[in-house]
């Protein structure tokens, strides 16, 4: 890949620098404002529910919104509703719950999110909530943004040592476990932030416009890819990458290393934001080569050299 220093492509690169700084903002006080509303909201479904307002719940805001990396396209905002009172573990190699002295709880998964069902039409009304195999869908309306409300229970990794680290955990309506670490991948992504002058945070939004704009011009390698995914290729640029005055030379030199570390067996290790779980994997929907694919793209989409 070579460097063009001809006039063409120096507006050209201007054009998109200013469209890159547009994208990398973040969201405005109204839409807060209307996230906030949501949240408040589920708060006081739960806590009117006469099953769940006596358990140990806590209701937080999750994925692209809580993490501060949405964009236009992220129309739902995703809560989580987990339960403490119960908690599944993941235990060392040759330990079970009875190594640590747990007794086997009578409240399962499938009971609470059904009490959540019933709690969430309770207050919204049956039209406006409909079951997912993961979460419940909550229409919009003037005042709060459409709302994706997954249940959890407590996910809890266990040392030797009987110290764990806490996660959450919850089953699909299929029995698909599906285990996430929305707490670390906060933390991470805040220090990160930080620690590049917050254009980390910032390119992220770039990336993900970029790959939905790509999409919407008919450009496959662009299609159904996951924001998520954008967000966990750029977490996994080194920090110094970011030491560039503009957005257009930032994505420009992540492109370029990510596209080279995805061609060699170490990037098999990267992490999701959470460094909890690897971003590559049989679990995942996406692989290293549909990685690739988005990236080359994005590059001549850009048309940087």
């Amino acid at each position: 890949m070579s460097v063009n220093n001809s006039a063409a492509n120096i507006n050209s690169s201007s054009n998109w620098e200013d469209k890159f700084k547009r994208w990398s903002t973040g969201p405005g006080k109204t839409e807060q404002e209307r996230c906030e509303n949501a949240i408040s909201m589920i708060k006081s479904a739960i806590d009117a529910s006469d099953k769940l307002k006596t358990k140990s719940i806590r209701v937080f805001l999750q994925g692209s919104y809580r993490n501060k990396v949405n964009v236009q396209a992220d129309s739902d905002v995703d809560v989580g509703i987990v339960c403490s009172d119960v908690f599944y573990g993941d235990y060392p190699k040759g330990y079970t719950r009875d190594s640590f002295g747990y007794v086997a709880a009578s409240y399962s998964f499938d009971d609470f999110k059904d009490d959540v069902e019933a709690a969430l039409v309770a207050k919204f009304g049956r039209a406006a909530v409909t079951r997912g195999s993961k979460a419940f869908d909550i229409k919009a309306n003037t005042y709060r943004v459409e709302a994706d409300v997954a249940p959890f229970m407590e996910h809890r990794r266990f040392r030797t040592d009987g110290s764990y680290i806490t996660g959450v955990q919850q089953f699909s309506d299929d029995g698909k476990k599906i285990i996430n670490w929305p707490e670390q991948h906060y933390e991470n992504g805040v220090g990160k932030n930080n620690l590049t002058s917050r254009k980390y945070k910032r390119t992220v939004r770039v990336l993900k416009k970029l790959t939905n704009e790509m999409a919407a011009s008919g450009i496959d390698e662009a299609k159904n890819v996951p924001g998520f995914l954008c967000e966990c290729l750029i977490w996994n640029v080194p920090n110094n990458y970011f030491n560039c005055a503009t957005y257009y030379d930032v994505l420009r030199n992540a492109i370029i290393y990510l596209y080279q570390e995805l061609g060699k067996d170490s990037s098999d290790d990267w992490g999701e934001v959470s460094e909890l779980k690897y971003l590559f994997g049989p679990s995942q929907k996406w692989t290293k080569q549909h990685a690739r694919q988005l990236l080359v793209a994005a590059w001549n989409y850009v048309g940087y050299e």
